[in-house]
């Protein structure tokens, strides 16, 4: 029977998350936005309408989100060029591809975006398919990311793990009735991701990939 590995993409195999964090601070303090990194972080993996509204709350100027969503996407794609992978992120691929698993991205990037971050990733090749953002109408933590995902893979939820690094990715997997796997180089702790539903907690891919025999990925 056919399984799925899902992976968010942005800070779970692409070290990503603090580039996000500056260039969105950059992006609200050019708007006169003063908003701590750390809430910024917090917020990491939500799509961009959703990462501002919980930043600037509902009484905002929602007519400025369009602007503050295009000023970070301008700051970020000055980075698009030189993307770092994390540890292990490829072979993580590969590897399971090699053993039979449908592997496929669920991230809330697009267009150019992704594209950086699949030359980040460098593993096309162990790659069935992605669900990125143009393709849902809700993003993390909904469950629609994952469930695309998993329409795209043919493979049902209780044949399927999702690997992510925020509490919005957890929260999505388990909503979508999947496994959840979390991973600690986007920078949140442990016990965040535990307590939103990750089965097992890894540093990162070269983590997950040396522990894999006893992981839920097994």
């Amino acid at each position: 029977m056919q399984r799925a590995a899902v992976f968010d993409v942005d800070g779970t195999l692409v070290d990503t998350n603090h580039l996000h964090v500056t260039t969105w601070w950059e992006a609200f303090r050019q708007a006169g936005h003063q908003v701590p990194m750390h809430a910024v972080h917090r917020a990491v993996g939500l799509a961009s309408g959703d990462l501002v509204a919980r930043l600037l709350g509902e009484g905002r100027d929602k007519d400025q989100d369009a602007e503050l969503s295009a000023a970070h996407k301008a700051l970020y794609g000055q980075y698009f060029d030189r993307l770092p992978a994390l540890p292990g992120a490829g072979e993580l691929l590969r590897r399971l591809a090699g053993d039979g698993w449908q592997v496929v991205l669920a991230t809330s990037a697009g267009g150019a975006e992704l594209g950086a971050l699949r030359r980040a990733i460098d593993a096309d090749d162990a790659i069935a398919a992605t669900a990125s953002a143009d393709d849902v109408d809700a993003g993390k933590p909904a469950p629609e990311p994952v469930e695309h995902a998993l329409e795209l893979a043919g493979v049902p939820a209780e044949r399927a793990v999702f690997v992510g690094d925020t509490v919005w990715d957890m929260r999505a997997g388990s909503r979508a009735g999947v496994r959840c796997v979390g991973v600690l180089c986007g920078g949140l702790p442990r016990a965040d991701l535990v307590d939103a539903g990750a089965e097992a907690v890894y540093a990162d891919p070269a983590d997950l990939l040396a522990s894999l025999g006893g992981s839920p990925l097994a």
